[in-house]
């Protein structure tokens, strides 16, 4: 005798199918935003790899702005051990910004004794603007910013660069964002992945050159 199959009733079913839905649904929510976090950790991780194969800092990365100035990209690179220095140039005067950021502080005490620019041993004027020095000496003048653990600086030469665009560009100076970034720090070249082969090496011995000559030769 064959037994008839026990059907469930609906209503009893129906928790059942709404219970599965919604579990099903909330495994496959794309609002937690992931993909975007993981898509900026990547950007991040990319420059900061281009930052540290010039040898830089990845934190010591910034960027400015001054109207009519434009980056020169090849003057981007490392200053000291583990500093960023870049320059950026007036399209229409030729005049130049250099933007420079390395360890260290500033105090009213020591301001004097450190120079603006490359010239040791001059002394330096220093002048205390609202939360930056203004330095002058040796023909140049720069706006020196500090941050925690470094300082921001913004030079030029004297009768080149006038002081309010000095102090603009100064204050303009920020950490740059993935786009700037990427616009500022040059790609970073891939490792070769194996040795380059030479054509002129021997299959046997000690690999040396094979620089025999053929008779008569």
């Amino acid at each position: 005798m064959i037994r008839p199959t026990r059907v469930l009733p609906v209503l009893l079913l129906a928790p059942l199918l709404l219970t599965a839905c919604g579990s099903e649904k909330a495994d496959a929510d794309p609002a937690s935003g992931s993909s975007t976090r993981s898509a900026e950790a990547a950007d991040q991780g990319e420059l900061d790899a281009r930052a540290q194969a010039l040898g830089i800092a990845p934190e010591l990365v910034y960027v400015t702005e001054a109207p009519g100035f434009s980056l020169a990209r090849q003057s981007v690179g490392v200053l000291g051990d583990d500093g960023f220095s870049a320059t950026w140039v007036s399209g229409e005067t030729g005049a130049q910004l250099r933007l420079s950021v390395d360890r260290g502080s500033i105090t009213a005490a020591t301001c004097p004794g450190q120079p603006v620019g490359d010239m040791s041993g001059e002394r330096t004027t220093c002048e205390r603007d609202g939360d930056a020095w203004y330095r002058t000496g040796a023909g140049r003048h720069e706006y020196a910013v500090l941050e925690e653990g470094h300082v921001v600086r913004v030079s030029g030469e004297a009768d080149a660069v006038p002081r309010d665009v000095l102090r603009e560009a100064a204050l303009a100076a920020h950490r740059p964002d993935a786009a700037e970034a990427a616009g500022l720090l040059p790609s970073a070249e891939p490792a070769p992945s194996a040795p380059v082969e030479r054509g002129d090496l021997p299959p046997f011995g000690d690999g040396a050159p094979d620089n025999s000559v053929d008779a008569g030769g």
